[in-house]
């Protein structure tokens, strides 16, 4: 019974209480018709009572009983009376014995019953709230509904169009209920959960509108989020703020690390860091695998089996690059009789591409009818996720899903697919991969690249040699920049928050900062100024300033929102007479740290731009800022405050995205370089070499003379160029700059414009040696192994693995450093915690 009812129950039995008070009155004024009245009307009343209990606990309940021998007395006191069989005080007693009986049983024989639902909407989402609806079921103090919801898929501008119901595809031991039937308005249930949390904030999809997280709140005493997703380790931006966090009073999430993730102004009494009901359910499935479809058996019979996920937001990120890699992988597969393929497209892919990508859509489905129509392995569309992964042997696809981390917490074989990849690689792929990662301040001595390893060129030539690994993880960003000061190296963090210090045979120390995000990418550049480290911040939440002589650490968080837009990126910066100069990516705001005092200023510059900066630099004591969007260069004197603008580019002069392949206006330039009259400008998202005259203000087209080619698969970059901004080098007319199409270094005299190739020289064996293979990637790769140029998807599929092989122990083990609960407990943990709360 549920606590509302107990209580009326109980209320009713008060005013039959109420009732015998009157009788005891109408007795001693011997007013006995009255007293048979009140009888007859407590009989009916009592009745009307019993059959309510027998309703709520069922037929033959200990209270009923009771109120039935409360309902006999009754009959017999009106027997008495009517017999003139009269003893005032035995009536009164007898019946307030009789009714305390009734009372007693009402709290002690009936228990209070919670009413929990669930109100899913994708049943292939189903397994985010499965184990907790089991744990409920098995909970005799709670009556448990699953209610499928239903849901539309929105038109291109965002109306609603086909509406969807998906009630029947859940599981046979999943008893639903029909959403028309179940009135929560009325029920008033105490416990709600969801696993959706847009309400009308979705671009692609909506749950119906009365199932919105504001409406639903109205009717229950809990709302409670749990996420339809589960993640190897770091979280999509999109999922910082949702509708339903406003409204929900408990937010459950993998582990405590990922409270970070979700936007500040959520009160963190909402977060419950159990884990997900994803793990659970997919522990369980593989621990026990279902017997494949009739249709598979024959093609996955003595093959290995790979499960291949095809993602949203991979298809969003690039989709022509992604409907590429679906060719390739098809291809790969295509006439093997070892391996097979078993592609499972996101639920939402085909809705997604209809609503945000429909000039892709009919290549899609092309991709899809050559899959079929050949044969080339086994589609699933199936409404559960967790068969295929309990009948695969390895993953293949996209990083950015929250399938991964269902294979990872299972310990099967993570191959994390590259979408720009649609070839195998041939002798010179590998240089493609080779990020040297030029430093602008000094000689490019030390690499970081190749799976997080410090690679150094002795004499100064780039002929690198391996020296030593920086990181247990091998994400190539988790160390940037490496200078030497005094003798030392200092190798300094991207995605970390610690800074290294090198010796002859190794690390020698690390200097950890203050642990401040979660979140990878917590800085960007480092700058060298004397003996200081300046470390300037993406999801860091200030810039570090480290003194390498004294150790000392020092942190300034205020005002850097001017020039640190996370959606923008940091703008540009520089350091002139002991400032650091930092200007804003989208406006005309200026950051000034002073590098020894460390005292902070903001400047606001007289332009009329608002264009943003993405590169500035300081040359003959004034000020270029290059535009992070739009088509304005900014010249500034700092000393005397005097401003140009240049904005009167060459016809034809735009920026192409890299992505979707369209004209935008965004990070026009690369490093530029000053020679003469002129500033260089090489092209970032641009498609020209510019140079501007900085005396007349004229724009002209130049081209270096080395061979341009776009940047294909392994060489691809989304930038073509950019010179090496070394100071102590500027010797004449001839500078360096490096093509990322080609990835080559040249040295280039502009005087005469010829170029002249510098070799940039690895060992290729030494290169495959330090593979990485199978390894703690970073902290949302926990443990995979990355298709590139050394570990190709065919040599993948051939079990030919550079690098680490697989091991599923240090696979496990990875994964439980971030999920709560990661023997399948969430689920009961999560209805413990709600039902004690509630």
């Amino acid at each position: 019974m549920r606590k509302a009812q107990k209580q009326e129950v109980l209320d009713c039995v008060g005013s039959l209480h109420q009732a015998h008070e009157e009788i005891r009155e109408a007795i001693y004024k011997n007013e006995y018709g009255l007293v048979q009245n009140m009888l007859s009307e407590c009989q009916e009343f009592a009745a009307a009572l019993g059959e309510s209990i027998e309703r709520a606990e069922g037929k033959g309940h200990i209270t009923v009983s009771q109120v039935e021998a409360y309902c006999e007395t009754l009959f017999r006191v009106f027997e008495e009376i009517d017999n003139q069989q009269i003893s005032k005080n035995r009536i009164c007693r007898i019946l307030r014995k009789q009714l305390l009986c009734v009372e007693n049983s009402i709290k002690n024989d009936i228990s209070i019953k919670k009413e929990i639902v669930f109100f899913p909407y994708k049943a292939a989402m189903w397994d985010s709230l499965e184990s907790v609806y089991l744990a409920a079921k098995e909970d005799p103090d709670c009556d448990v509904y699953c209610v499928p919801i239903p849901y539309f898929t929105l038109n291109s501008d965002h109306s609603f169009g086909q509406m969807h119901y998906e009630g029947g595809e859940y599981p046979q031991n999943i008893e639903i209920t029909d959403w028309n039937s179940y009135h929560f308005e009325e029920r008033k249930p105490d416990v709600i959960y969801i696993h959706n949390p847009y309400d009308d904030w979705n671009l692609v999809t909506s749950v119906h509108p009365r199932y919105y997280s504001a409406n639903l709140k109205k009717y229950t005493d809990t709302l409670v989020y749990i996420p339809y997703y589960s993640t190897s380790g770091g979280m999509n931006e999109a999922q910082k703020l949702c509708s339903a966090y406003l409204y929900a009073d408990y937010i459950v999430i993998q582990a405590p690390k990922f409270r970070e993730y979700f936007d500040e102004s959520i009160p963190d009494k909402k977060f419950l860091p159990f884990g997900s009901p994803k793990f659970d359910r997919i522990i369980k499935k593989c621990q026990n695998p279902p017997d494949p479809p009739a249709e598979w058996v024959e093609k996955m019979k003595e093959k290995r089996v790979y499960f291949y996920n095809t993602s949203i937001s991979g298809m969003l990120a690039n989709t022509q690059n992604f409907l590429s890699k679906m060719y390739y992988v098809f291809q790969c597969f295509e006439g093997r009789e070892d391996v097979c393929l078993l592609w499972r497209p996101h639920p939402l892919l085909e809705s997604t591409f209809d609503s945000m990508r429909p000039q892709y859509r009919s290549i899609y489905d092309a991709l899809k009818r050559m899959f079929l129509d050949n044969g080339l392995g086994i589609l699933d569309t199936s409404s559960d996720m967790a068969d295929a992964i309990a009948l695969s042997d390895a993953y293949i696809g996209d990083a950015g899903t929250s399938v991964t981390s269902l294979f990872g917490i299972v310990g099967k074989p993570l191959f994390i697919l590259n979408n720009g990849i649609h070839s195998e690689p041939d002798e010179n792929s590998w240089r493609g991969e080779i990020n040297i990662g030029f430093n602008y301040l000094e000689k490019d001595r030390f690499v970081v690249t190749q799976g997080n390893k410090l690679y150094i060129s002795e004499a100064y030539q780039y002929n690198y040699k391996y020296f030593c690994d920086l990181s247990e993880h091998a994400y190539e960003t988790t160390f940037s920049y490496v200078y030497e000061i005094n003798g030392k190296k200092y190798v300094c963090p991207a995605n970390g928050q610690s800074i290294l210090i090198i010796g002859e045979k190794g690390i020698e120390k690390s200097i950890r900062l203050e642990h401040k995000t979660e979140k990878e990418q917590a800085f960007g550049l480092v700058w060298k100024y004397n003996h200081y480290l300046i470390l300037l911040p993406i999801y860091y939440p200030a810039i570090v300033r480290y003194d390498t002589v004294t150790g000392k650490i020092r942190y300034f968080e205020e005002n850097i929102d001017i020039f640190d837009k996370k959606d923008k990126g940091i703008g540009g910066l520089c350091i002139y007479q002991d400032v650091l100069y930092i200007a804003s990516p989208t406006d005309n705001m200026m950051y000034q740290l002073h590098i020894e005092s460390g005292e902070t200023q903001i400047k606001e510059l007289p332009i009329q731009s608002r264009c943003g900066c993405c590169l500035l630099f300081e040359y003959k004591n004034e000020m270029w800022l290059l535009p992070n969007a739009g088509k304005i260069i900014v010249r500034w004197n700092p000393l005397t405050g005097e401003t140009r603008e240049y904005s009167d580019f060459p016809e034809g002069f735009l920026c192409i995205d890299p992505i979707h392949g369209c004209e935008c206006d965004e990070k026009p330039f690369s490093v530029p370089e000053f020679y003469g009259d002129y500033i260089y400008l090489t092209p970032h998202y641009a498609n020209m070499y510019l140079r501007l005259n900085m005396k007349t203000g004229e724009f002209t087209q130049w081209q270096p003379s080395f061979e341009i080619e776009e940047g294909k698969e392994y060489f691809y970059k989304s930038a073509r160029s950019t010179f090496l901004w070394h100071e102590s080098e500027k010797v004449g007319s001839v500078f360096k700059i490096y093509s990322y199409a080609r990835r080559k270094l040249y040295n280039i005299d502009l005087e005469t414009n010829i170029c002249k190739e510098i070799e940039v020289q690895f060992d290729l064996e030494e290169l495959k040696k330090h593979e990485s293979g199978f390894c703690e990637y970073s902290n949302k790769l926990r443990y995979v192994c990355l298709e590139n140029s050394f570990n190709s998807l065919g040599n993948f599929l051939a079990g030919k693995i550079e690098g680490s092989q697989f091991d599923k122990e240090r696979q496990s083990a990875a994964y439980r450093e971030v999920i709560a609960n990661p023997n399948g407990g969430c689920g009961k943990k999560i209805h413990d915690f709600i039902t004690k709360r509630n």
